[in-house]
């Protein structure tokens, strides 16, 4: 800026004008845009990439009554991708309406949106894609004799004809984004993109078990999938044989509420969450009230940091979700997210419960654990019915040890037959020995009756190595454990009033900051509800009187804390049940903490209540109990048969 003597003004560099606001210079007139930059603009919401134009058109075949839908595409879908059906197709009217904006069939008024069935209802697609690439699509409705064929290119007419094809609709769009670079060059690279598109064509192949699918890509037929009756069938044709065989089918219903879908059986987890597909009112869909419910209910099965194979179809009233909150239509909001979330943690856990006590039910038949000598030393022997852990046949038995003269004198091996438990046990007193599992079915996904078990040594620590016609089985006695304590601590909390309490002998002084404190008072209903017995001594000071019976009353302020932070990070909004298990997670590893090394004994006794549980294949925190090395695994090794 300089100054003027003659017109007694400062006068801006030009530079400097550049960054003066333009309402300090006038503003600019407003003018409305032309319909092709409006598509344009539009075309960026809508059309990120090739896998939304696959969207788009696979959901207005599916909306137009489809009973075959073919995708073909080249390049990543960037050069080239079509999408054909045999729906109810388009008068020549009709066609050239669908390429305006906010022209659509499927809704008259706002209120319409609170209820949407459809899968499109903006009308938005057509228009934005067509203004973004060469876009042809022919089409003939069921009456007409003529097919109609409307060619766009970067939004500008080009023609509209008639032209000769059956009923039904034929989209196909080429040169994607070249009327917008900057748009294309934020594309990835052609794999990636046909990845997306490929995993996008089995979504609603598998949402729509009844329309048949087919997917192709650069003349090469990626997968065919005709009509079946229901996902399981479509799981196996385009997801394969091995997610197929992992998955157990759930069903469950709730007043307004439906789920029908496949879980992964116990044992199985991934390492991403790729194979957790969920849809709403066969919508395929991104929802955190799902994924979380689901994560949650397979807390105790999977180990930290994997995730369960699901894929969930969940009927829900249309006015109870709203699909109009992001314009992809990949995330959406639960009217009632308490009540949805709730009923998938809940049935979800029920399965996963059911699944682990019917993958190996025994039968009654009675086994006896026989000793033989083995270098000087005695070692369990089993007869031909004995439990075998990993056979492919479900079966059962029930063991007992038979007891030598002399021989331990201080083990009751009465214990190892299935009982039901003294329910006035108590349950959390850190010095009562383990009591076998109440009598259950027994899970067991592979065992022969006729196979063996046969105990060899502990190594490591913690490891106790088994042979079995298969090969071997290593057992980790920590993870063993834990697992049998939580379930014995868990029945017994079942059968007893949880909110009963235990008596502190010296009651504990708390001390709490005001965000404690409040959190405290908001959630002194719920800690009672628990067991927690707590009095009132001055401002921001509790006293400890009492903890619930099912918890070492050593760990009781610990437990006390952990809840209060739980409700802090959570505003409140704590679910007791999940505390209550992580709760017994924690006392079943104080338990072993407390446990020491095992006996021969103890161990025949730990293996025989562990085949008791409902759930033997992962601690409670999830990870694995035990494993197996199939026998053909060294005979690779050693390049031999054994």
């Amino acid at each position: 800026m300089r100054y003027c003597p003659s017109s007694n003004t400062f006068i801006l560099f030009p530079i400097v004008e550049q960054l003066v606001p333009s309402y300090a210079r006038g503003m600019p007139e407003i003018r409305i845009l032309s319909d092709q930059v409006a598509n344009q603009i539009a075309a960026g919401e809508v059309v990120e990439r090739p896998v939304a134009v696959l969207k788009e058109l696979v959901e207005n075949s599916i909306d137009a009554g489809a009973k075959k839908i073919e995708i073909e595409f080249r390049n990543g879908g960037k050069s080239y991708l079509r999408v054909e059906d045999d729906g109810l197709g388009m008068k020549p009217d009709q066609a050239l309406l669908a390429l305006e904006r906010h022209a659509t069939s499927k809704i008259r008024k706002a209120s319409d949106l609170n209820k949407v069935g459809t899968f499109g209802f903006r009308g938005e697609a057509l228009p934005s894609i067509a203004s973004v690439s060469r876009f042809v699509v022919r089409t003939r409705s069921l009456s007409a004799q003529e097919g109609t064929e409307v060619f766009v290119n970067g939004g500008k007419m080009i023609h509209c004809k008639e032209c000769g094809m059956p009923p039904g609709t034929r989209v196909e769009v080429s040169h994607l984004f070249n009327s917008v670079p900057g748009r294309r060059k934020f594309l990835k690279t052609e794999v990636t993109e046909a990845t997306h598109l490929v995993h996008m064509a089995k979504l609603y192949a598998l949402a729509h078990p009844s329309i048949t699918f087919i997917l192709i890509e650069g003349g090469r037929t990626v997968f065919r999938s005709p009509a079946c009756e229901g996902p399981a069938d479509r799981v196996r044709e385009i997801f394969g044989k091995g997610l197929a065989d992992s998955l157990a089918p759930i069903h469950a219903e709730e007043s307004d509420l439906l789920m029908d879908g496949l879980l992964g059986k116990p044992g199985q987890s991934r390492s991403t969450r790729k194979e957790m597909i969920f849809f709403v009112n066969r919508r395929p869909v991104e929802s955190k009230t799902i994924s979380y419910a689901v994560l949650e209910a397979f807390h105790t099965f999977v180990p930290k940091g994997r995730f369960p194979p699901a894929i969930l179809f969940l009927e829900i009233d249309p006015a109870a979700v709203d699909v109009n909150v992001h314009p992809s239509k990949r995330e959406i909001r639960f009217r009632n997210e308490p009540q949805v979330r709730s009923f998938i943690l809940g049935s979800v856990l029920s399965h996963n419960r059911s699944a682990a006590s019917s993958v190996h039910e025994f039968a009654q038949t009675e086994v006896k654990i026989e000793y033989e000598e083995e270098d000087g030393r005695q070692v369990p022997k089993m007869d031909p019915q004995a439990l075998e852990i990993f056979g492919r046949k479900q079966a059962g038995v029930q063991v007992r040890e038979e007891s030598r003269p002399g021989q331990y004198p201080n083990i009751d091996h009465t214990k190892h037959e299935n009982h039901p438990p003294d329910k006035t046990d108590p349950i959390s007193e850190p010095s009562q020995p383990a009591k076998p599992i109440i009598e259950r079915k027994l899970v067991g996904g592979r065992r022969d009756p006729g196979a063996e078990w046969k105990f060899l040594d502990r190594a490591h620590g913690d490891l106790a190595l088994f042979t079995t016609p298969q090969g071997m089985v290593a057992l980790h006695t920590r993870a063993a454990y834990e697992r049998v304590r939580f379930e014995q601590l868990e029945d017994g909390l079942r059968n007893s009033n949880r909110s009963a309490s235990q008596a502190l002998l010296l009651p504990e002084p708390l001390e709490f900051d005001g965000i404690d404190r409040s959190n405290l008072d908001a959630s002194l209903p719920r800690l009672r509800q628990l067991g927690f017995i707590l009095e009132e001594f001055g401002r921001n000071f509790y006293r400890l009187e009492g903890c619930p019976h099912w918890i070492d009353p050593e760990h009781a302020i610990t437990y006390l804390r952990d809840f209060l932070e739980i409700a802090r990070e959570k505003g409140g909004a704590i679910q007791v049940e999940s505390f209550i298990r992580q709760a017994l997670e924690r006392q079943a590893n104080y338990s072993h903490e407390t446990k020491g090394d095992f006996s021969d004994e103890e161990m025949i006794e730990l293996v025989d209540q562990l085949l008791c549980c409902r759930n033997p294949y992962v601690c409670p925190r999830g990870r694995p109990v035990y494993f197996e090395i199939p026998i053909r695994d060294f005979e690779t090794r050693f390049k031999r048969k054994l």
